[in-house]
């Protein structure tokens, strides 16, 4: 079922439109960034046609208008609650009114925000993307706010969303350590997956006009291979695999296999991008710090840092293949278009991400979410100063340094 705000753009997206044009937005008045309803509402609700209105257009980049738009691919990494980073950094991106998308890869938390981005895309253009993450962050915060796994006022007034103190996170850490999900869960309850189906109708992420190349990642949990859903295999069930911790959830089975969270064999995965995507730069927006100043001590940080190399390691091994290649194309030895220079930008705060805990990971509180995707969007706002010019022609982040 299409949301009601949404169903005045349908007649607007033809089946004309090419699948691989990449998607760009341009707003002719400032967005307000409490993005209430209403601001939503008054543009599809217009009697005149998007295009002729200019308030939020889909321009493919073949039009002479789009010739001075930068287009990227986004690799969107998943951290439970941290993920609301990505949602400050996509918030930010879909206000830049020269900036396109071709394709989505992404994984657990990543995989919320890529469908409700696309969603939102398809039906409403920017703004429409704006309204749908901010509708999947505002409804996981309502999904938790009965959950024990809260902060107290004295931690919201310090503004510690750490959870360190919290008693509850200490007994559920116990909890998830000696049952399992099918001990402790045997209904097999999930609360996301009422908040993605109340916040995007995936039947619109399998149409054929769908401007947005969406690959979600899942692990195979028999085979321990990576698991790239694409297209017409898009839906709530896929999400909820990609972001499918064996701790705290049953596996997700689809088509008689069960799946874990991608993160494990791709946290995302780059190589759909690199192989279905025309446009060669890939944005990551990374929410697991690489690095760390300090080694773990306790028992819970230990844990912490053996899933953060865990769920990086994929990525890492992709860097080194990237890297190869890059050095085979600028050292002349690729004498043919079979490998293509692919260029790596990245936005992070490691310093934010290090600084929390690994229960903040499962903290919705609002302020916390808020917190989070103000973060993001202040460092999408020094990435693109710094690098928007830069798209297209060189990659932003030493991949050496970094990476390998």
């Amino acid at each position: 079922m299409i949301p009601h705000q949404y169903l005045h753009r349908i007649p607007q997206l033809g089946v004309h439109e090419s699948v691989s044009s990449p998607v760009t937005c341009e707003l002719d008045r400032p967005v307000k960034t409490s993005h209430t309803k209403n601001a939503i509402l008054n543009m599809i609700s217009s009697s005149e046609p998007a295009k002729k209105t200019g308030t939020a257009r889909m321009t493919a980049k073949k039009d002479a208008a789009s010739s001075s738009v930068k287009t990227v691919n986004l690799a969107l990494q998943g951290g439970g609650a941290h993920g609301a980073f990505t949602w400050g950094v996509l918030d930010r991106l879909l206000e830049e009114k020269k900036l396109a998308f071709e394709g989505v890869s992404a994984t657990s938390a990543g995989a919320m925000n890529a469908a409700a981005l696309t969603y939102g895309l398809t039906l409403g253009g920017c703004e429409g993307a704006r309204e749908s993450l901010f509708d999947l962050w505002q409804g996981i915060s309502q999904a938790a706010q009965y959950s024990p796994l809260q902060s107290s006022p004295i931690d919201r007034m310090l503004k510690d969303y750490s959870l360190r103190i919290s008693p509850a996170f200490a007994i559920f850490d116990l909890m998830t350590r000696i049952m399992s999900p099918y001990e402790f869960n045997p209904m097999n309850m999930n609360p996301l997956r009422d908040v993605l189906l109340q916040t995007v109708d995936f039947d619109v992420l399998r149409r054929a006009d769908c401007p947005i190349k969406l690959f979600l990642s899942a692990t195979n949990v028999r085979t321990g291979k990576v698991r790239i859903f694409a297209r017409e295999e898009i839906t709530a069930q896929a999400v909820l695999a990609s972001a499918c911790l064996p701790f705290l959830f049953q596996a997700v089975e689809i088509g008689g296999e069960a799946y874990w969270d991608g993160g494990y064999m791709g946290n995302p995965a780059l190589f759909p991008l690199i192989y279905n995507c025309q446009h060669p730069d890939i944005l990551i927006v990374h929410v697991n710090p690489l690095n760390r100043p300090d080694v773990p001590r306790t028992a819970t940080e230990i844990m912490n840092r053996i899933n953060e190399i865990s769920f990086n390691s994929s990525l890492m091994r992709e860097m080194r293949a990237i890297s190869f290649v890059t050095k085979l194309v600028d050292d002349g030895k690729i004498l043919d278009d079979s490998l293509k220079r692919i260029y790596i930008h990245a936005i992070n705060d490691d310093k934010l991400m290090s600084n929390l805990g690994v229960a903040s990971k499962l903290n919705a509180d609002w302020g916390f979410l808020i917190h989070m995707r103000d973060a993001g969007r202040a460092k999408a706002e020094t990435w693109l100063a710094e690098n928007f010019a830069k798209i297209g022609t060189e990659s932003t982040v030493d991949i050496h340094a970094r990476y390998l």
